[in-house]
């Protein structure tokens, strides 16, 4: 009687924990902010270097929809590629494209498409191996201005 009952502790103990999570990975959500459509909900975000990283870029909640991207960058390149990007608004595929720059793609680690309002996109990357602060953000033409943050990576 006394297994049967330490049986069934443990089997409600493992049901109710679910899933087990993976540490080693970030999960981060990114989406509009609220108050300020044109500006992410988080300008900081922390990883550790060589670690996993799943970001979802939802975009959802915004007062004004517009289509978003994100694109995490080299330190030392955001006001590089925002004006390559600002520059894209004059090219007639810059929607195709995401407002990608291809001339920007050496300074680009990762990124995603343009998410549509209600919409998401969620990516997979390894955080970069060395430790720094990396400018993100978003390039839609003159979003880049207002939507952009940093990715802390420690050691």
């Amino acid at each position: 009687m006394k297994h049967t009952r330490l049986l069934l502790i443990s089997i409600a103990t493992f049901a109710l924990s679910g899933p087990a999570q993976d540490a080693s990975v970030a999960t981060i959500e990114l989406k509009p902010d609220a108050k300020n459509p044109l500006g992410y909900d988080k300008t900081e975000l922390s990883v550790t270097a060589g670690q996993k990283v799943k970001l979802t870029l939802n975009n959802t909640g915004s007062i004004a929809p517009q289509p978003h991207n994100f694109l995490l960058l080299k330190p030392g390149k955001l006001d590089t590629v925002g004006a390559l990007a600002n520059a894209m608004l004059a090219d007639p595929q810059g929607m195709a494209k995401s407002y990608i720059p291809e001339a920007a793609k050496p300074d680009i680690i990762v990124s995603t498409k343009l998410v549509m309002p209600n919409q998401s996109e969620t990516i997979e990357f390894t955080a970069p191996a060395e430790a720094g602060d990396y400018p993100y953000m978003c390039t839609f033409p003159g979003h880049w201005i207002l939507m952009r943050g940093v990715m802390h990576v420690t050691k």
